[in-house]
């Protein structure tokens, strides 16, 4: 993903977009902070999935941007947030609808033999695992404690 980015910015400078550029840098920007923090914990660089995940946690933090520009009625810079969040989506896997995320939540509480809220860790453990970037796991969260109460 890491050479993705590099290449589309790249392309990005060429075409003069500079929407797509500045969140093309943005996103390089954070990766970086990221593995420097890894590489101060001894951790090695961030996964393909550990990326997903920040991806996400950046299109959720412009999904709460836009919400309140929208509410203030600021047009210019809620297109700006709509802008990077279509920019930043386009490297994500195609998210999971409602009865997707119920179907895999339910099959992972069938396969670990999960039977009580407290075996919520363990489930939401293997979703980060196997789903990374493809759902929202507050969402999911609130999925598996309902199966599970």
């Amino acid at each position: 993903m890491r050479e993705q980015f590099t290449e589309l910015l790249k392309d990005a400078m060429r075409a003069g977009d500079k929407r797509k550029v500045s969140t093309l840098r943005m996103i390089t920007s954070t990766l970086k902070d990221r593995d420097i923090e890894q590489r101060g914990l001894g951790k090695p660089p961030l996964s393909d999935e550990e990326i997903l995940g920040m991806l996400q946690k950046m299109v959720k933090q412009r999904q709460e941007s836009l919400a309140i520009y929208q509410q203030a009625g600021r047009d210019d810079l809620s297109a700006q947030e709509s802008e990077e969040i279509a920019i930043i989506m386009a490297f994500m896997p195609k998210q999971m609808d409602d009865a997707e995320v119920k179907a895999a939540i339910s099959a992972i509480i069938a396969e670990t033999g999960a039977t009580s809220v407290k075996d919520m860790g363990k489930i939401m453990a293997a979703l980060k695992e196997r789903f990374a970037g493809q759902m929202d796991f507050a969402k999911a969260s609130g999925t598996v404690k309902a199966l599970l109460g």
